[in-house]
């Protein structure tokens, strides 16, 4: 079974991002319910990590590096921390030792996007993480079509040809100058 055929749960959220109940992540993506996610800003020596989605949802855009949602286990919902070594293993082969600091909370975006090549729609309150490694990603050709260095300069030029292609939710990150 692949990992977007799994039944997921999220925690679904009102704006200020206190859990209202769990909702399953394809009903959320469907009808747009606001729900809890998670991006991490990987960086590689000076330069931020853009992995180019391979996703149901906003496939083919550039991702500031990884973004998952938060997980129930019965009624248990997983730590930011937690899902943030699951995504970077699943997606970059990342381990936590591989990771130069511990990544730290930079804040929170909400936003509301509709993707073009989809009926999905995202609708979320994202938690904005940053951290570094020296590792060289081992990127799982699953969850990304590659990815690519780019100075942050470069990610947050809005004339630059990049920013027409990065997703949503990093544009919005730049927007509150989260990276």
């Amino acid at each position: 079974m692949s990992y977007y055929d799994e039944t997921q749960y999220i925690a679904h959220v009102d704006r200020n991002d206190t859990i209202l109940d769990k909702v399953e992540r394809w009903e959320a993506h469907k009808n747009g319910i606001l729900h809890r996610a998670i991006t991490v800003a990987v960086f590689y020596n000076d330069f931020a990590i853009l992995q180019h989605r391979k996703h149901p949802v906003f496939d083919n855009v550039f991702d500031l590096t990884v973004s998952s949602h938060q997980l129930y286990t019965e009624n248990q919902l997983e730590a930011d921390t937690d899902t943030i070594y699951r995504t970077l293993d699943r997606e970059l082969g990342l381990q936590k030792g591989d990771l130069t600091a511990s990544p730290t909370h930079e804040g929170s975006i909400y936003y509301k996007a509709r993707d073009p090549h989809s009926t999905y729609i995202e609708h979320e309150v994202c938690h904005i993480y940053t951290c570094k490694t020296a590792t060289v990603p081992r990127i799982n050709l699953e969850y990304a079509y590659g990815y690519s260095l780019q100075k942050t300069e470069e990610i947050t030029n809005k004339k630059s040809p990049l920013y027409a292609i990065l997703a949503p939710w990093v544009r919005e990150m730049i927007k509150k100058d989260l990276i």
